[in-house]
C-alpha cells in the first residue's frame, strides 16, 4: 500500500493508520448500523413482492379500481421504495456520515487550502 507520509512533512499520515484508527472504526460501524438493517429490509419487501406474485395470483390479481391491481401498486411500491430509501439515506449519510469522512479526509490529505 502507498503511503502519504513524506520525510519532509511526518504529520501526514498513511492510509493503514487511518484505517485503524478508532475515527474510522466508529465511521464504519455508524454506516453498517444504518446500510445493513435497511437493505435486510427492502430485501424483505422485494422477495414478499415476488413471493406473493408467484403464489398469490388471486390476492396480487384483485383490482383496486379500474384496471389497477393490487399486484400493480405493490409493483410500483417498489419503485417508491427505492427513491425512499435513496432519499432517507442521502440525508442520514448528510448528517451523520459526511462530515466525519470529510475530517478523516483531512487527515490523509492534509488541511483543505
Amino acid at each position: 500500500m502507498s503511503e502519504t507520509r513524506s520525510a519532509g512533512d511526518p504529520d501526514l499520515t498513511t492510509y493503514r493508520d487511518v484505517q485503524l484508527s478508532p475515527d474510522f472504526s466508529e465511521l464504519r460501524r455508524r454506516f453498517r448500523r444504518f446500510v445493513f438493517p435497511m437493505t435486510g429490509l427492502f430485501l424483505v419487501w422485494y422477495f414478499v413482492y415476488v413471493l406473493l406474485a408467484d403464489y398469490a395470483h388471486g390476492f396480487m390479481s384483485t383490482k383496486v379500481g379500474g384496471n389497477i391491481t393490487v399486484g400493480l401498486l405493490f409493483g410500483l411500491g417498489q419503485f417508491v421504495s427505492t427513491f425512499a430509501i435513496t432519499m432517507i439515506y442521502v440525508r442520514w449519510a448528510d448528517k451523520k456520515v459526511d462530515p466525519d469522512a470529510e475530517k478523516l479526509r483531512h487527515q490523509i490529505e492534509g488541511e483543505p487550502r
